[in-house]
């Protein structure tokens, strides 16, 4: 008779010898192999995108640049001619245990790089009062129509007073920093380490480097009064559901989320539509939530008029209310 515990790792096998008709969305059988190779497929994927937008833009993409930085070899000295010290108990106090490199792979020095991340970009975008987040392509130049379109609408904020964000990179991204540069405003770019180099493009007057993604996310939102956001792929679509999922919980109100390009987005809102609203996913008012255009004028109109809206704060209405009271009195 089997033991209970056996039960479930005889299940688990069992499980594990069935055969599966699971396929990936690209039509391929699910296995270990697929997978791995995917994940390569899709890596190389995204630096070639990410340099394709550099060498649109007339650049050599850092990742193909070689620096004096990469070409110096690390000096090895070598411990084991040397004879041991005594070691007192304050040295034993004051030296990290084991080699020193450990710590800094360990979870509690993680979460202190993630504050230190955190810090810097509150401390360098503290100034920042209001500003507009554009999202899209690293891959196309400045012979897309999309490319004119992102620099028109970031120069058309910029001259209304509105700072523009961006992930710094290539594409979509350089134009909406090269808008805001042409418009006089702020450009500021947030750059994520990648296992590649992508680089920053050279319209960035601000620029926070970012370790992780989710505090780099926490920086778009907490800057911006309106994301637009061009035709993209997985960190575009990543963008638009975070901010939407933000608005449909409450987090953040009276926060235009702007899709460009109606040819490029009418496929999702179909499906939205025709099958996540229709089994009551999400509500009719959801869809709502999301502006569609393919004008700059308008997008930029929409984020003037959104942020028009926000009205003066409560410590504004009651500063006015007690300065008519006192009015009244002397009157």
């Amino acid at each position: 008779m089997k033991k209970r515990k056996d039960i479930p790792k005889a299940n688990a096998a069992k499980i594990a010898r069935r055969p599966t008709r699971a396929r990936t969305a690209g039509g391929k059988k699910l296995n270990p192999e697929v997978m791995a190779s995917a994940e390569q497929q899709a890596l190389e994927g995204l630096k070639k995108r990410t340099e394709e937008g550099h060498l649109k833009a007339g650049r050599t993409p850092p990742s193909q640049q070689i620096t004096g930085r990469r070409l110096g070899d690390r000096r090895l000295v070598d411990d084991s001619i040397r004879d041991v010290a005594t070691v007192t108990e304050d040295e034993k106090l004051l030296q990290q245990p084991g080699p020193r490199i450990d710590f800094t792979r360990t979870d509690p020095w993680r979460v202190m790089r993630i504050m230190g991340e955190f810090i810097e970009g509150f401390d360098t975008l503290a100034s920042v009062e209001k500003a507009v987040t554009i999202f899209g392509s690293a891959r196309i130049g400045p012979d897309d129509a999309h490319y004119d379109a992102a620099l028109e609408t970031g120069r058309l904020l910029a001259e209304a007073g509105f700072a523009i964000i961006t992930g710094a990179g290539p594409g979509i991204m350089e134009a909406a920093n090269k808008g805001a540069r042409i418009g006089g405003g702020r450009s500021i770019g947030c750059n994520i380490e990648l296992p590649f180099e992508q680089g920053a493009n050279p319209y960035v007057d601000t620029l926070v480097n970012f370790r992780y993604f989710f505090v780099r996310k926490t920086m778009f939102i907490k800057y911006s009064v309106a994301f637009i956001i061009f035709p993209g792929g997985f960190g575009t679509l990543d963008e638009l559901f975070e901010a939407l999922t933000l608005i449909q919980t409450g987090k953040i109100y009276r926060f235009p989320v702007i899709l460009f390009g109606r040819y490029y987005w009418a496929g999702l809102l179909r499906w939205l539509q025709a099958r996540v609203l229709s089994e009551g996913k999400i509500s009719e008012g959801d869809l709502d939530l999301m502006l569609v255009t393919d004008d700059p004028m308008e997008a930029a109109q929409a984020v003037i008029s959104a942020y028009k809206s926000l009205g003066k704060t409560a410590g504004e209405q009651i500063d006015e209310t007690v300065e008519s009271r006192r009015d009244g009195k002397k009157q």
